[in-house]
């Protein structure tokens, strides 16, 4: 079992289940007890082909076995691959990789305003995000964040940050200043409650954009890699912005993200502008295009928009009398379940009859199933969740 809190030499910066989970294989997951767990968190939407799929697994042994570490400062062959992957995929021409969303979130901020301010030389650096999104807990991604609980206790924050709440236009167009480089939002915030953004805003946030010279960011960390039903959340809404960012399903729980953008940013990023250690690595590369190739050769994305959309309807056709149940919303599988009240023990009884999920604000239950779930497990989620809620209800009574 897992050492509490008191005799763990880690700093205790999680809440940690009291749960060691020491075996995955697909949709799921085997504690050191003998417990199997159906995995509908996917270590927070990370294993979107599953808990070690083959192929990935074959490029990472065979890498593992050749080269582990170099430098950028030297050309690596599976990197230039990887990156071309996703350019071929997209409507970017030059990727930036680095270790985690938090990093890739980063690059696109220090990206846009390099850009506005040695190539456009406009000096502009303000960056505007929106209430309720996660972009990361490095100090200017936190301080982007909309949600003052990842701020606490870290005062002073980097100057250059606006925050507006989503769907305002008035409170958006206020924002927009003289110092205004970008504005950088998510498709669907999944850490601020499973809330899609609205179509016809985001068409103005594109308007907006173009009329004042703005830089557009879309953050992917969460929504990318097929998680929504299309290789990128902003496929769904016809834009292609300026840049964006990925990790988390990039590298099918081998650590990496990436940030990538249209051509005319390259320049910003010259020789020395920005850097990273293990930013592609030999071992990172291979994974990422291992990750890619499968998610691009085996039709994912199409995969998770046909099991989303069956999950959303079994879930709304076994919760949609329980009076607990406010709403299900969400894209492809990235769901949420809005509830009248808190779902934290709700999640730990879940867990208890053997299926992992995880909050999204105190009042919204999660779930981020790998892409290739099938409907059978499908079937068995919902039937765990639909009796706790239930019970829920009933005790509500």
């Amino acid at each position: 079992m897992t050492e509490s809190n008191a005799q763990s030499s880690l700093f205790p910066t999680y809440g940690r289940y009291p749960v060691a989970l020491v075996k995955g294989r697909g949709s799921w997951l085997w504690d050191d007890q003998g417990n199997k767990y159906l995995d509908f968190m996917c270590g927070l939407a990370v294993t979107n082909l599953g808990h070690v799929p083959p192929k990935v697994k074959d490029a990472l042994v065979k890498q593992l076995d050749e080269l582990w570490h170099v430098s950028n400062l030297f050309h690596i062959p599976n990197q230039e691959a990887a990156a071309r992957l996703l350019t071929d995929n997209s409507h970017a021409e030059a990727v930036f990789f680095c270790n985690s969303g938090a990093e890739a979130n980063e690059a696109a901020i220090k990206l846009a305003r390099r850009y506005h301010q040695k190539v456009l030389g406009t000096g502009r650096y303000e960056v505007i995000t929106f209430t309720k999104s996660f972009h990361g807990r490095t100090l200017a991604t936190l301080t982007a964040t909309g949600q003052e609980k990842v701020k606490e206790g870290f005062a002073p924050l980097p100057e250059g940050f606006v925050t507006v709440p989503l769907h305002d236009v008035p409170a958006l167009e206020a924002a927009i200043s003289g110092n205004t480089a970008a504005v950088m939002l998510e498709m669907v915030q999944a850490e601020g409650g499973v809330h899609p953004v609205d179509p016809a805003f985001l068409q103005t946030v594109v308007e907006l954009c173009d009329k004042h010279g703005l830089l557009l960011i879309v953050d992917e960390i969460q929504t990318g890699m097929g998680r929504t039903g299309k290789l990128f959340a902003f496929e769904h809404y016809g834009i292609q912005p300026d840049i964006f960012t990925l990790a988390k399903g990039l590298g099918s729980g081998f650590p990496v993200g990436a940030m990538l953008a249209k051509g005319k940013l390259a320049e910003a990023f010259g020789a020395g502008s920005h850097g990273s250690t293990f930013g592609g690595t030999p071992i990172a590369a291979a994974v990422v295009k291992a990750t890619v190739e499968t998610i691009v050769g085996d039709n994912v994305p199409a995969r998770a928009a046909e099991a989303g959309d069956y999950l959303r309807e079994q879930l709304r056709g076994k919760l949609g009398g329980n009076p607990f149940v406010k709403e299900v919303r969400g894209k492809g599988l990235l769901i949420g379940i809005e509830c009248a009240g808190p779902v934290g023990d709700l999640v730990t009884e879940a867990r208890s009859r053997g299926l992992l999920v995880v909050t999204a604000g105190p009042d919204v239950i999660r779930l981020l199933p790998n892409l290739l779930v099938t409907h059978e497990e499908i079937d068995q989620a919902v039937g765990i969740l639909s009796g706790v809620l239930e019970g829920q209800a009933a005790a509500a009574k």
